[in-house]
């Protein structure tokens, strides 16, 4: 499974309750290195694989993800902010779209009202905090 978490204000006392426990979960995370506080990764659990996407290729990104969830691993993508606001995952996410067993999980903390343009893909589910 993939997850978006928005990392919120970069502080890591502010991230959200449920960003927090994903990224203590998490087997893989994958953060935005040039845009998340690092102090985030403090949560990670020991053995959790992490991969600064600031050094990354696209390709490179969604490599990491197929792999890892073929090993059946939980897999955290880490964008600064909103994820859809500040982080560009679009690109990401049409590409998860036509891989059918990797649709994404999505936590945002917007209304559904204000769902951005980014979202408007499948995906397997989506949740407002």
């Amino acid at each position: 499974m993939v997850y978006f978490v928005g990392a919120g204000s970069g502080a890591p006392d502010l991230i959200t309750v449920r960003g927090k426990n994903l990224l203590e979960q998490a087997d893989v995370i994958i953060y935005a290195g040039s845009l998340v506080n690092p102090e985030l990764l403090s949560y990670k659990k020991e053995g959790c694989e992490v991969y600064n996407s600031a050094t990354m290729t696209l390709e490179e990104v969604l490599e990491v993800m197929e792999q890892a969830h073929a090993e059946q691993k939980m897999i955290v993508r880490l964008h600064t902010g909103d994820p859809c606001i500040y982080g560009a995952i679009r690109e990401q996410m049409d590409i998860l779209d036509e891989k059918e067993p990797l649709l994404p999980d999505v936590l945002l903390s917007l209304p559904e009202s204000l769902q951005p343009p980014c979202i408007r893909v499948r995906y397997r589910s989506l949740h407002y905090i």
